[in-house]
């Protein structure tokens, strides 16, 4: 088929099975150009040789359906699938290169040799090479040559774009392509986790000596030498393999080579510690690692200062000796000091040979909170900082959400205690003396603390719950985590370990308050004022909780709403919180069945009635799309506690035993109601749970003496009797009763009003039927009735319903 594109005249088309006819010719009128199904027939060939235009069908469409002129191309192009693409290809070999530009020219995209800014897609055969680590930088999507065969499998859709991130993504290049990893120093359990991620990536592993490996993983903090002397084979520290799968792309080894602590860089870096060292931010950060190898962990901080020399115990000031830390933060504001300098300054302080007890304990409030700011400086700049990044090679990792739930309030935790080290206790110690007030630092930033402390640390446990549920379903983020664990700033923490410490600290500054306290004279001035800021500490803890208890009560109502079907939707409300739950069951007819399992959840203003459900068959989904097991409860009311008039406290007798009574008015009826419960279980007692409900009660009606709403009173006298509740009789009555309902629904339509088809039932019935059903009806309604009534009761019953869908058959064509 040959489709001539004219210049002056309307486009004709001609349709030939034998190209030769128009494939020689040349005409000044008409292009001729040629379209084809198969770019891989005699006639493809024939026509390229002779530089005809040929084009595809998928061509001819896209064109017509853009109302646009055939795209001019100087190769034969059979479809659209890659155009405007741009493709280099590295590790290839020349025939498999060029079979993969032609199906790349067929497809509309182009072929740049070298690598640049212009290249939209790296095609590659392994993960080596300067294009592949050009890509990586750059973020240019790295892809296996599948991605064009697949392409062009599809090239007959015409809508079809091999750019489709759904479609790419499925044949992106594993960053372990090609590589055999072995690993060395690691525990089973973490040996087993990496081999497994290596097989997810794309990569193989085999035993430690295997001369087929490519790589080496070692642990570098537990191996000191390695079993042999590696040739040809990559010796990288961990963080080259987290880091890979955290890009999801190889990471260059140069930069995680291994080396042995006694290497000459290590060694050169070991002579460079001294506390004489300049104030240089870039050789302490390069020189951390190696600090913090040769400090031991303690229990207040992974970040301790290394041992002072015992031959410059007595020549270090103080600000030299407390001013040796792991991060860069420190030497921004304190400058450090050689022991042997001659004149004293603002920022060195003469140390007495021997200090007071109440210095000393100062002394350790400025240790931990210069540990505890480095911990947090670690938190926001070796994790949160990173992951805020919008720019990561791979994408973001993760969401903005689940950011702001793990880190929630950390930075004006670490701004404020960062104020306290810097502006105060530093000062504070540099120019000590007893008179000195401790207290009045606290109390400066006591609202400050009361700001950033209660949204970090109500929400910890949903903070950790995030990053255990994110490190098990992301595992870029599972890579982030185990790389930075490793390095010596975390001191082998998790992100977890290190995020509890807030969570710690204001109880510990309590009590190191408290004991300089203890050290402080009676006539100090600082005595009171310490006494004044440990009770702020206090209020902010108290606040803490405080917040705490009505994020969990809130927490506890969301519960109530997923366990109760059927609950009303105005029960979510910010003032309101979950006091009590009790299991009870109900014993009279009110407000549900007696024998019915009713569970009373007692708030602060209102009370939620709930039975148990006899049968669950429907699952339940939350609003986060996560399944939840279906509701066990079923909403019967809820009552505001202002309806509720006295609460009976029913003697113990031998018919009634642990049993309670409710006079409710709701403002819908004339008079009063009588809800009377039994306590099921032995765990929860009686006394107790009425005081709490009348409690509750007297608050909502603003009533002081909470007592008066209690009243014991005999259970004859209200006919209220736990006797025979398991009965099997009282089963049989509650079985009839359930079953009437259920006939009930059954004769009942979707939206049908029930006295419509009742009405339609009595029209349709005889005198004596419908006389014959109301007594039916009669008995079946009355709990008494059916207390009273045994066994013939149930042997007439289904005979009745036999008559009951007679009727019903009979009476369907007049309703409809």
């Amino acid at each position: 088929m040959t489709f001539p594109s004219a210049v002056r005249h309307a486009p004709s088309c001609i349709m030939t099975d034998n190209v030769e006819e128009f494939g020689d010719g040349e005409n000044t009128d008409f292009e001729t150009v040629f379209v084809l199904t198969d770019f891989d027939s005699s006639d493809y060939n024939y026509l390229y040789k002779r530089d005809n235009r040929i084009v595809g069908p998928p061509v001819v469409l896209h064109c017509a359906a853009r109302q646009e002129s055939l795209q001019f191309s100087c190769r034969p192009l059979y479809c659209t699938t890659m155009l405007n693409l741009s493709l280099c290809f590295t590790g290839f070999r020349n025939k498999e290169e060029v079979n993969l530009v032609n199906l790349v020219h067929h497809m509309g995209g182009t072929i740049r040799k070298d690598f640049s800014t212009k290249v939209t897609h790296l095609i590659a055969y392994s993960t080596h090479g300067e294009k592949y680590r050009l890509a990586v930088c750059m973020g240019t999507p790295i892809l296996t040559p599948s991605w064009i065969h697949k392409a062009w499998e599809r090239r007959d859709e015409v809508h079809f774009y091999a750019e489709e991130e759904a479609f790419r993504t499925e044949f992106k290049v594993p960053p372990f392509q090609d590589c055999v990893l072995s690993f060395l120093g690691f525990s089973d359990e973490e040996k087993a986790n990496m081999e497994e991620r290596t097989l997810k990536h794309g990569g193989s592993y085999l035993e430690v000596g295997d001369e087929r490996c490519t790589h080496m993983v070692v642990e570098e903090n537990s191996v000191k030498e390695l079993p042999f002397s590696p040739k040809k084979l990559y010796v990288v520290k961990q963080e080259w393999f987290w880091g890979s799968i955290q890009m999801d792309a190889r990471a260059g080894e140069s930069m995680y080579f291994y080396e042995k602590n006694d290497s000459p860089a290590m060694k050169k870096a070991v002579s460079l510690l001294s506390l004489s060292t300049p104030n240089s931010n870039r050789k302490r950060r390069r020189l951390r690692d190696t600090l913090a190898q040769f400090t031991r962990e303690t229990e207040i901080s992974p970040f301790p200062p290394p041992r002072k020399r015992p031959s410059a115990e007595h020549c270090l000031s103080i600000s030299s000796l407390l001013d040796i830390s792991n991060t860069p933060e420190t030497s921004d504001h304190i400058k450090y000091k050689s022991c042997k300098s001659s004149k004293p300054s603002k920022s060195s302080t003469p140390v007495l040979s021997k200090q007071s007890a109440r210095w000393q304990v100062s002394k350790e409030l400025y240790q931990t909170e210069s540990n505890y700011v480095d911990i947090l400086s670690t938190i926001l700049q070796l994790f949160k900082l990173p992951l805020e990044k919008e720019e990561q090679v791979g994408g973001a990792i993760l969401a903005q959400e689940e950011m702001k739930t793990i880190f929630g309030s950390i930075q004006e935790i670490y701004e404020v205690h960062t104020k306290i080290k810097v502006d105060n206790l530093e000062e504070l110690l540099r120019d000590w003396s007893e008179d000195r007030s401790v207290g009045d630092i606290i109390l400066k930033y006591s609202k400050e603390l009361v700001k950033a402390y209660p949204p970090f640390v109500n929400f910890f446990e949903m903070s950790k719950e995030t990053i255990v549920r994110c490190e098990k379903q992301k595992p870029r983020f599972h890579a982030f985590l185990k790389i930075n664990q490793a390095k010596p700033e975390c001191g082998r923490q998790t992100l977890v370990e290190l995020l509890i410490r807030p969570v710690q600290r204001l109880p510990s500054v309590a009590l190191l308050l408290n004991d300089i306290k203890k050290h402080t004279s009676d006539d100090n001035p600082d005595k009171i004022t310490l006494e004044k800021a440990i009770e702020s500490l206090k209020e902010v803890m108290t606040h803490i909780n405080e917040d705490k208890r009505k994020t969990e009560g809130q927490k506890q109502i969301f519960d109530v709403v997923y366990e109760v079907d059927g609950c009303p939707a105005n029960l979510l409300s910010s003032h309101r919180s979950l006091v009590h739950r009790v299991e009870t069951i109900a014993l009279g007819d009110r407000p549900c069945d007696r024998g019915e399992h009713v569970t009373l959840f007692l708030f602060n203003d209102c009370l939620e009635i709930a039975r148990k459900r006899h049968k669950v068959i429907n699952t339940f989904k939350s609003p986060l799309g996560q399944t939840r097991p279906p509701p066990p409860f079923k909403h019967i009311t809820l009552m505001p506690l202002s309806q509720i008039r006295k609460v009976l406290d029913l003697q113990d007798t031998e018919d009634c035993v642990n049993a309670f009574a409710l006079v409710v008015r709701p403002p819908t009826e004339q008079e009063n109601l009588l809800f009377s419960f039994q306590l099921a279980g032995e765990e929860t007692v009686k006394s107790a749970w009425l005081r709490t409900l009348c409690r509750q009660v007297a608050d909502t009606i603003c009533k002081a003496d909470a007592e008066d709403l209690i009243q014991s009173t005999d259970p004859d006298s209200l006919q209220v009797s736990t006797k025979d509740m398991g009965s099997t009789l009282s089963k049989a009555s509650r079985a009839i009763k359930k079953t009437s309902k259920k006939v009930t629904r059954a004769f009942s339509f979707t939206k049908t009003p029930k006295r419509v088809i009742q009405r339609a039932f009595m029209a349709n019935s005889t005198p004596d039927e419908k006389s014959q059903r109301l007594s039916c009806e009669n008995r079946i309604g009355s709990s008494s009735t059916l207390a009273a009534r045994h066994s013939p009761s149930m042997v007439n019953l289904p005979s009745m319903f036999e008559r009951k869908y007679h009727t019903f058959s009979r009476s369907t064509t007049h309703l409809f």
